[in-house]
């Protein structure tokens, strides 16, 4: 797993761009791969929020890596 820093996050698109090192340029991140354990959840993050994600490649809409599985 890789950590990360939320960059940005849009709830009304529902998906944003997470940063780490293992990532240059950012990581593509949709809401349906946040793991909240509870599928009633509203899923979100926050910018600046702190997570631990499985990335996979290719990434998604510009982005060379796209978030597969993220841990709040």
């Amino acid at each position: 797993m890789v950590r990360a820093t939320v960059r940005e996050w849009h709830d009304d698109l529902g998906w944003g761009v997470l940063d780490s090192e293992e990532t240059p340029g950012g990581c593509w991140a949709h809401f349906s791969a946040i793991d909240t354990g509870d599928l009633n959840v509203f899923r979100r993050l926050r910018p600046g929020q702190v997570v631990d994600l499985d990335v996979e490649h290719p990434g998604q809409d510009g982005f060379d890596h796209r978030a597969r599985r993220i841990r709040a």
